[in-house]
């Protein structure tokens, strides 16, 4: 039975709508109807280099058809789930470690928001351990994962300082804890113990000379779109001796699960509030692409798909 998904291109437009065949599950795997999905900055510039099969990451809906061994939620259920790709159609199978179910009080769309951002900052901010009483720096901090930093970071007694690219993108964050906001990570007055790095660049270098002696710069983004640039004599004068990690957020097991569990847990009960900048329909996919790829959208972007698809 064909149903509809978007595709990729291979050009300009990215992407484009067309029939494909139902996904067959898996035994460990639920067959879901998607009610809206979120794009990522990051699958857009992986679909502009021509290096990703049929988009989509982060969904919420209803599950069809349950897993064959028993393993997910019964048909009916509402549920969010991170996905390897395939989630920008009407129908996606779902590994049962990598959904969590959705109570009433969580809607499809906000739940949309959580998977790639929430699943990223959550584990950026368990990588740096007791964040209680620190300062941090987070640059690239308008965006869908920036944002979950700041509200996450604030609840665990953290002193956020935010980097953004215009007073307008960043007019959220104070609200959700930012303690600062500036525009250029030359305005930020270290040190700090943490620098959380999202753009790559010069801004990684400039970000690094933030540090306080023994401080640790996590690198998770290359949103610039230029590799890492720093000057490491400009390091052993300041800073000294710190910790640079290169942060990979996909865990691609069980945790997926538990720790989607953990978000939609925390929006439930009003602690986490995704920042959904653009809601459209799922036939505004590609000028919806476009306006994240060209920095016009604050948080996340959400598509949603009518029971009629």
């Amino acid at each position: 039975m064909p149903m509809r998904a978007f595709l990729p291109t291979g050009d300009d437009a990215l992407v484009a709508l067309a029939e494909r065949d139902v996904p067959a599950p898996a035994d460990d795997e639920t067959l879901v109807a998607v009610e809206a999905y979120s794009v990522n900055r990051g699958e857009i510039l992986l679909l502009a280099a021509g290096r990703q099969g049929p988009p989509g990451k982060d969904i919420a809906g209803s599950v069809i058809q349950a897993a064959a061994d028993g393993s997910g939620p019964a048909a009916g259920t509402r549920v969010v789930a991170h996905l390897e790709g395939g989630g920008w159609a009407q129908q996606a199978c779902v590994p049962t470690g990598r959904l969590s179910v959705l109570p009433d009080a969580v809607s499809a769309v906000t739940a949309a928001a959580l998977p790639l951002a929430g699943l990223t900052a959550l584990r950026l901010l368990r990588e740096c351990g007791d964040l209680a009483g620190r300062r941090v720096l987070v640059t690239g901090a308008s965006g869908g994962v920036g944002h979950y930093l700041v509200e996450l970071g604030a609840q665990a007694g953290t002193a956020i300082t935010a980097v953004t690219s215009s007073p307008a993108r960043g007019e959220r964050l104070p609200a959700l804890g930012a303690d600062v906001v500036v525009q250029r990570v030359e305005d930020a007055e270290g040190p700090f113990d943490v620098v959380m790095d999202a753009v790559g660049g010069e801004t990684f270098g400039r970000a690094l000379l933030k540090l306080g002696g023994g401080g640790l710069m996590l690198w998770y983004g290359q949103a610039g779109q230029q590799a890492a640039q720093a000057d490491f004599f400009a390091v052993a004068e300041g800073p000294g001796l710190v910790t640079i990690r290169s942060f990979l957020y996909w865990a691609g097991d069980a945790s997926d699960g538990r720790d989607l569990t953990t978000l939609v847990a925390l929006v439930a009960a009003g602690r986490l509030n995704p920042e959904i900048g653009l809601a459209a329909d799922w036939s505004q996919t590609p000028a919806v692409l476009a306006a994240v790829r060209d920095r016009q959208v604050r948080g996340n972007a959400v598509l949603t798909i009518g029971a009629g698809g």
